[in-house]
């Protein structure tokens, strides 16, 4: 019993101490300072994900050490409980316990990361029909520059008269299509 605990404190002192050492050196050094590029474009914290989009991954640091942490955290709870301070009994719930646990993590932090990596970019392909302004006239089957609002933002895009005529600065004009980056719009009489 006594090897046991000591198994079960070392990991959830051990996992403690990297946790605070974590915060404070990422509160104390601004947190982005000593990332490493792991070929997606994210920070090692981020973890191996192939969408290039930084997440958190069940193998990630965080992940991890909270499995650890709670794992020995749980080992300790279990091994001082007299129907559960059997080895046989106290350590496959003490992984149980760590696997929730880190399953939490990995759900708290996969919906905080999915909330701030919401894009503020419009949806274009809602756009067709909505009414646009020339900002930079339309030449004769020539590009011009139109602006739109879209959810209270206001954007700019290239642009295309649909018939090939010219549209002159200021005038209304009514998207009729999107192809892939450039606006085709038609004239609002």
């Amino acid at each position: 019993m006594l090897m046991e605990t000591l198994v079960y404190a070392v990991c959830f002192f051990v996992g403690l101490l990297f946790t605070l050492l974590s915060a404070f050196f990422g509160h104390l050094l601004g947190g982005h300072e000593g990332h490493i590029d792991i070929g997606t474009g994210g920070h090692a914290e981020a973890g191996f994900q192939d969408s290039g989009i930084p997440g958190l991954s069940p193998f990630s640091p965080t992940t991890i050490c909270s499995f650890i942490t709670a794992f020995g955290g749980f080992g300790l709870i279990f091994s001082h409980i007299k129907a559960t301070s059997n080895v046989w009994i106290s350590m496959p719930l003490s992984i149980l316990g760590g696997l929730a646990i880190a399953g939490a993590v990995l759900w708290l932090f996969g919906m905080v990361f999915h909330a701030t990596q919401s894009s503020s970019e419009s949806h274009v392909g809602t756009l067709v029909g909505h009414t646009a302004t020339v900002i930079t006239p339309i030449p004769v089957s020539g590009v011009g520059e139109i602006a739109y609002v879209q959810a209270g933002t206001r954007y700019t895009a290239p642009a295309r008269e649909q018939s090939g005529v010219a549209v002159g600065n200021g005038q209304t004009v009514k998207i009729t299509r999107i192809a892939e980056s450039q606006f085709f719009v038609s004239l609002v009489k």
